[in-house]
């Protein structure tokens, strides 16, 4: 593109060139042809006068006195006085010649003649000076057009190496800009593609991560009842596993049915209404196996049939991701707590471990953000999952640790579920 740009610019200014200073070179030499001419005319007429004004006061015309009215080297000129022998001043000139003939009032003519060649030399020296012109006029010409080519060209190059490594999965836009429009114009689409691909792949990875936290907890799950299934021969036993298995596939339907929707649009919500108890009691009959296993304990207490407004299983995720949290980072016995403030059901998860720690309190809902070596994605994804739901998750404490997931609150209750319950 380079080479392209610097020979139109070139060819551009030849042609130029070669129109008008053809034309300034045909126009100088006629000028000064002409004005020569003018000159020896002139010169001649000169020389009438003086011969005129010495023949009327009867002073003495010889090639003497006129020799020093005349420039030698430059003219020659014959005066010629009836009744007189030509006089000749100067030396005469070989070759073509320019000649004008002025006659005096006395009956005398003067002959002026210039060698054709001091012309030639004018002409000459003004040709040199045009052509140095011209020269000059392509140098600066090429340093122009590749100075234009490098600001067009780089920028192109540039812009071809952004579109490469967009290409190649490195999607950072480099908000260049090079002070052309068009090219700015380019630059600006390039970086808004380059955004756009961040953020697809920062979903896409979210995506994935998240995926694998979920789903892993529903799926360690449903292989522990098909384990139960596999050691026992009791159809009744069988019968009641597959049920909960088959009840724990559809939970994992809808998390993953939760997760493509986030993905498209985390504040996307399908909030009903529904029973806390059912979510809460489905949470403990899920997670007292592996609470058993760790020889801890989970329970709730509270007040009973509350309504909330949300999704219930983005409710169910959430209060898994908060139950798994204890049972990793936490320690004695679990419990789920339900109570009511103001127009909203909150439900509080606390455990007897030792806490979090101060400098985690106010980052533990950032993403990578763990106590221990975890992936520090679940209580991010929580919070999504509650807000998401026009819910929020909070950490109330510290030491000992209480989350509480708050939901607004369906006001359809019985007055005497008012009451604390008994654990169960």
């Amino acid at each position: 593109m380079r080479r392209r740009l610097i020979q139109s610019t070139l060819a551009v200014v030849l042609v130029v060139i070669a129109v008008f200073g053809v034309s300034l070179v045909i126009v100088e030499t006629r000028t000064i042809s002409n004005s020569a001419q003018e000159r020896v005319e002139s010169e001649a007429v000169r020389l009438a006068s003086i011969v005129d004004s010495r023949l009327f006061g009867a002073q003495q015309v010889d090639a003497e006195v006129l020799s020093k009215q005349v420039t030698q080297d430059r003219y020659y000129a014959v005066i010629r006085i009836p009744g007189e022998l030509p006089i000749q001043v100067g030396t005469k000139p070989v070759g073509d010649v320019i000649s004008a003939t002025a006659p005096g009032e006395e009956g005398e003519t003067v002959t002026v003649q210039e060698p054709r060649s001091s012309v030639t030399r004018e002409v000459g020296r003004t040709l040199l000076i045009i052509a140095l012109v011209a020269l000059l006029a392509v140098v600066a010409a090429v340093l122009l057009a590749v100075r234009q080519a490098n600001r067009l060209a780089s920028p192109l190059t540039d812009l071809a190496e952004t579109a490469e490594r967009l290409g190649s999965g490195d999607p950072r836009p480099r908000h260049k800009r090079y002070g052309v429009p068009e090219l700015d114009r380019v630059a600006d689409v390039l970086d808004g593609s380059a955004e756009r691909i961040a953020r697809m792949l920062t979903a896409e990875r979210r995506l994935a991560a998240d995926a694998s936290h979920q789903l892993r907890t529903p799926l360690t799950a449903l292989s522990m009842r098909l384990e139960e299934i596999t050691l026992t021969d009791d159809p009744d036993t069988v019968k009641e596993e597959a049920t909960i298995a088959l009840t724990q596939v559809e939970r994992l339907t809808d998390v993953v049915e939760r997760l493509l929707t986030n993905s498209r649009d985390p504040r996307t919500g399908s909030a009903v209404s529904f029973d806390l108890d059912e979510v809460i009691q489905q949470q403990l009959a899920e997670w007292r196996p592996a609470y058993r296993s760790a020889g801890r304990a989970i329970v709730s207490s509270g007040k009973r049939h509350l309504r909330a407004v949300g999704t219930p299983g983005a409710v169910a995720q959430v209060l898994a991701a908060l139950i798994e949290n204890s049972l990793m980072h936490g320690g004695g016995t679990v419990a789920l707590r339900t109570r009511v403030t103001g127009n909203q059901a909150v439900i509080e998860v606390t455990d007897e471990g030792a806490g979090v720690p101060a400098d985690l309190g106010a980052r533990i809902f950032e993403r990578a953000i763990s106590g221990r070596n975890s992936t520090g994605i679940g209580l991010a994804v929580a919070r999504d999952l509650a807000e998401a739901d026009g819910g929020r998750l909070e950490m109330l404490q510290t030491k000992p640790p209480i989350f509480g997931l708050f939901l607004s609150r369906t006001p359809l209750h019985k007055p005497e579920d008012d009451e604390e319950p008994t654990v169960r």
